[in-house]
């Protein structure tokens, strides 16, 4: 079966270039994409820059995707955000894992199980959806942190497998140290996502593993996405294999 899935930071719905809240510009984007599952970073709640908008609610009505995870880090005295992950089949086992070092910004993934339909019954997908840290000694430990994490550690090899997110990959090398020992393949090319209006680093990415295949990936750079956001959406098209030898 086909899946779409699409991994955004959308920055709050507030334009990269313009610095304008407009969360009918995020949802307009996603809107023409059609994903099965979102990978959402910096999605706001009541925050008074946002409108007080409930941002998760406001995109998971928009979108008619009823089935959502979400887990807060960044908490004001009035409002927040986090990661979502939204999506057009039933999730189950959603869980947010700190990821946090030391004093640092808090930062932190969420975990979830997608049920997709078959033609025969329904396939379990793991998405694990990251925002990483801002120096290169923050990432590597939070990615070593989550390869060790319970929820990612104890999946059999073949169970389908989706990371996502905000990698904040400065130097393209995270998925090569971490990521690709561990089996992974990344979903399309290394291309850059930020700055949305003229890329030029790879911050943002998609990778799989277990029983799921790469049709296509590629940032969407449309007019619409690169003044969306100060990051561009990177959208893959994968085909889950029906099979199914997993273990949790």
């Amino acid at each position: 079966m086909r899946l779409r899935v699409v991994t955004w930071n959308i920055h709050k719905g507030i334009g990269g270039v313009d610095r304008r809240y407009r969360l009918d510009r995020t949802v307009s984007v996603l809107s023409h994409l059609q994903p099965d599952i979102a990978l959402l970073q910096e999605v706001a709640e009541g925050m008074p820059r946002c409108g007080m908008d409930l941002q998760m609610e406001a995109l998971a009505e928009k979108l008619e995707m009823k089935h959502v995870a979400f887990g807060a880090e960044h908490r004001f005295r009035v409002g927040g955000y986090g990661n979502a992950i939204l999506s057009r089949y039933p999730l189950t086992d959603s869980t947010r894992i700190d990821l946090t070092i030391g004093r640092r910004k808090q930062r932190g993934l969420v975990k979830t199980r997608a049920h997709a339909k078959l033609e025969h019954g329904t396939r379990s997908v793991v998405v694990f959806n990251l925002h990483l840290g801002l120096s290169g000694s923050e990432r590597a430990t939070q990615l070593q942190r989550f390869l060790e994490c319970d929820p990612f550690a104890h999946l059999h090899h073949d169970t389908p497998l989706i990371v996502g997110g905000d990698f904040n990959d400065v130097w393209a090398s995270l998925g090569q140290r971490f990521l690709e020992p561990k089996g992974f393949v990344r979903a399309g090319k290394l291309l850059p996502t930020f700055p949305a209006a003229l890329p030029l680093r790879p911050l943002d990415g998609l990778w799989i593993r277990g029983g799921i295949k790469v049709v296509s990936a590629h940032p969407v750079r449309t007019g619409l996405a690169k003044v969306a956001s100060d990051h561009l959406p990177i959208v893959a098209d994968l085909e889950v294999s029906p099979q199914s030898h997993e273990s949790s």
